[in-house]
């Protein structure tokens, strides 16, 4: 059976992915979030000519010349408009955010005024618009303000409260169920039994779909069993992606495939031509009435955390429709490489983003079971299928590790 190439399988995967539907959340739940509606504006922002300094609203003409004498009439603060009409010779105490008052057309600073009791003593000058923040300047009503597929800031969701938005509508976070599998697994913390190991994949792997903006569920370790398997796989309805570590071979114990199988899944793919992570397949099931998508990765630790970032990652971008920054970027080679073989090769290694052109540097020892390795790292350099040699300089794709 030939390897499938990693862009037809990643392709087969997200041509039948597709984003979810869109759900409601309050401003405090928004940030980092995915819109799935524009932001439109529900009002001018400053809704009013507002002024930007504490001082005094004025006419400019009655302070074209100074020193300008001229009464105090009323105060107009944040939120607590003047109600009258400014005219000539007259003045409001104004502070800043303060609604401009009707007539005036300049802001003159409280630091160019003298104040003795209702008369000011104007020193300088003022132009019409002086100091004011005239209505509409920030944005429009119905101005659209985000676009969907975004991935909510910070910023983003002080312009969405700025604009009158309690909620904003958002893409469902796609719930992944992890499930980790092998009798030699234990709990992190356990204390480890003639050769078991602590299972760490699944704790490696609710990190990344957390930081790819889903919601991992841990369905917990199931035993080489079929039945153990069958079990944990039904404890998965309801989640949009299941995801296996481990069994995912050919061994006598590499028993997921033929457990998904026997609980409705149809297996799209198995074995990818893929360095680390051959023994990679893609199914679908349904699940709770709805497609419930099965990721199968390797159980070596190393494996299984570079496959999902290469698979998981753009599979929850699809389904939050947001994919751009889950994808490759460029630079150049920081030191040669040799020669690649039949699969194409994701090595871990450093990328310098400073640089111009960003440079990488692949780690010399790729062995699949150096887990600090990939701590250390923070990039996978993609080596394509059978390359040359490729010299110091070469432009390579590079997958960033922290999404």
């Amino acid at each position: 059976m030939a390897l499938l190439p990693v862009a037809e399988a990643l392709k087969r995967i997200l041509d039948v992915a597709t984003t979810l539907e869109p759900e409601d959340v309050e401003l405090l739940k928004a940030r980092g979030r995915t819109l799935a509606a524009p932001v439109v504006s529900r009002h001018d922002n400053p809704p009013f000519n507002a002024s930007a300094m504490d001082g005094y609203a004025v006419r400019a003409e009655d302070v074209a010349t100074v020193p300008a004498l001229l009464t105090v009439i009323g105060e107009a603060g944040a939120g607590r408009p003047f109600s009258g009409t400014l005219g000539k010779g007259e003045a409001i105490r104004i502070f800043t955010g303060g609604c401009l008052p009707e007539g005036a057309d300049a802001i003159v600073i409280q630091e160019n005024v003298d104040a003795s009791g209702p008369t000011i003593t104007v020193r300088e000058t003022a132009a019409i618009g002086a100091n004011i923040r005239p209505q509409g300047e920030d944005f429009r009503k119905k101005d659209i303000l985000l676009e969907p597929g975004r991935c909510l800031t910070a910023r983003d969701v002080l312009i969405g409260a700025s604009s009158g938005h309690a909620k904003l509508a958002v893409v469902r976070k796609p719930v992944v169920a992890i499930l980790s599998t092998g009798d030699e697994l234990v709990p992190p913390g356990n204390p480890l039994g003639p050769g078991q190991i602590s299972g760490s994949n699944a704790y490696g792997l609710a990190a990344i779909v957390e930081a790819a903006g889903g919601e991992a569920r841990f369905l917990g370790i199931a035993h080489d069993t079929i039945a153990s398997l069958e079990e944990c796989i039904n404890a998965s309805d309801g989640a949009d992606i299941l995801v296996t570590s481990g069994g995912a071979s050919v061994g006598d114990h590499d028993l997921v495939r033929p457990a998904l199988e026997k609980a409705g899944a149809k297996l799209e793919f198995y074995k990818i031509a893929m360095r680390p992570g051959k023994p990679l397949f893609f199914g679908l099931r349904a699940a709770s009435g709805k497609t419930q998508y099965c990721v199968g990765l390797p159980g070596n630790p190393v494996s299984s955390l570079i496959c999902a970032r290469v698979f998981l990652v753009p599979l929850i971008g699809r389904l939050l429709g947001r994919e751009a920054p889950f994808q490759a970027v460029d630079a150049v080679l920081a030191e040669p490489l040799p020669a690649n073989g039949p699969r194409q090769h994701y090595m871990r290694g450093l990328l310098d983003m400073d640089a111009s052109p960003p440079r990488v540097t692949p780690f010399k020892n790729q062995d699949s079971g150096l887990i600090k390795s990939l701590q250390r790292a923070d990039c996978l350099v993609v080596v394509p299928e059978n390359a040359p040699a490729q010299a110091a300089g070469t432009p390579v794709k590079v997958l960033k590790l922290d999404i």
